[in-house]
């Protein structure tokens, strides 16, 4: 009969940081989804405030003009409560958004890996998330049309629960999807821009700083390099895709009827420009504590900390033992 004291310590190994599921298998993707629904939807909501400043100045430059005017305006005339409009549709939004595009991510990246055996790791990291990015702009659509519209129009609606039927009554389906093209124009740049910065980056930093395999280092070295790595990739991830963002806030609020016609109107020059220090100030640190929920979550589950590691450094360490 087995050491009740043995069997004790190893549920409780189990409960705190134990290995849930084996990597690939579909637990694992699992807990990847469920990582990433929980660490978009909570973040996301946490920068409601900012969110709203950021729609309102892209929808009505004019009135808006910077951040400062923004809010003292939206403040003196609709209330504090105006900054948290629309959280309810980031919250379920982005929630469903982010299991796709971390869960299903994990998954096209060993499929990819399998298939693309010699291949640049660049390429499999383009593919995959481009492929879970489609998928995740489709569930986040509806909810970000809904969102979009309660942000910037405040009596539209109060949030899900009566705009989602408002929309449908006036416009059908294509109410809910207006805006899925310039969507996925902004999203899938941002995605293959923000998970290769990242991968790239977390191998940089073991590779040439740490030097150290991950294995070695403690989880607050681990997770360190992961909000470094998160950060470096919201920050340029947010550069590349503001143009479609911009194109995303005229159409669903009807300021433009087509994609044509929302760059004629907003300009060429101001897609760049119209929102990017307020964007910057949003995407860098909410992807940032994105990849750190994300991380917490798969060590809390037994599970390595996201991103690729070239082994040089392994394999130089076996080269020396074999010489010595």
């Amino acid at each position: 009969m087995e050491n009740p004291k043995k069997i004790a310590s190893l549920n409780m190994s189990q409960l705190i940081g134990g290995k849930v599921c084996e990597e690939f298998t579909p637990g694992y993707y699992g807990v990847c989804a469920i990582g990433g629904m929980l660490s978009a939807g909570t973040t996301h909501v946490v920068i409601t405030p900012l969110d709203v400043l950021k729609v309102n100045m892209q929808v009505h430059p004019i009135k808006y003009s910077s951040i400062s005017t923004c809010f003292t305006t939206l403040l003196r005339e609709q209330g504090p409560s105006a900054f948290w409009r629309g959280w309810a549709g980031k919250f379920f939004g982005y929630g469903v958004q982010g299991a796709c595009r971390f869960g299903l991510y994990e998954y096209f990246k060993k499929v990819y890996s399998n298939v693309l055996v010699d291949q640049n790791k660049s390429l499999i990291f383009f593919a995959s998330s481009a492929s879970a990015e489609v998928i995740a702009n489709v569930a986040l659509c509806p909810f970000e049309a809904i969102k979009v519209r309660v942000q910037a129009q405040p009596h539209f609606a109060k949030g899900l629960s009566d705009g989602f039927p408002r929309i449908y009554a006036s416009e059908g389906l294509h109410g809910f999807y207006r805006g899925l093209i310039p969507l996925l124009g902004r999203n899938i740049p941002f995605s293959i821009v923000m998970f290769s910065t990242f991968e790239h980056t977390v191998n940089f930093l073991y590779k040439k700083l740490i030097q150290k395999r991950r294995e070695d280092c403690s989880r607050t070295q681990q997770l360190s390099v992961t909000c470094l790595a998160g950060y470096a990739a919201g920050s340029v991830g947010s550069i590349i895709s503001n143009p479609a963002d911009n194109i995303v806030a005229s159409l669903n609020n009807k300021k433009t009827s087509s994609l044509k016609q929302a760059v004629k109107k907003i300009g060429f020059l101001n897609l760049f420009t119209r929102s990017l220090p307020i964007r910057i100030m949003l995407v860098g640190p909410v992807v940032t504590l994105q990849w750190l929920f994300y991380d917490s979550i798969k060590i809390l589950s037994g599970l390595p900390t996201s991103g690729h590691v070239i082994k040089d450094i392994e394999e130089d360490e076996k080269a020396q033992s074999h010489s010595t």
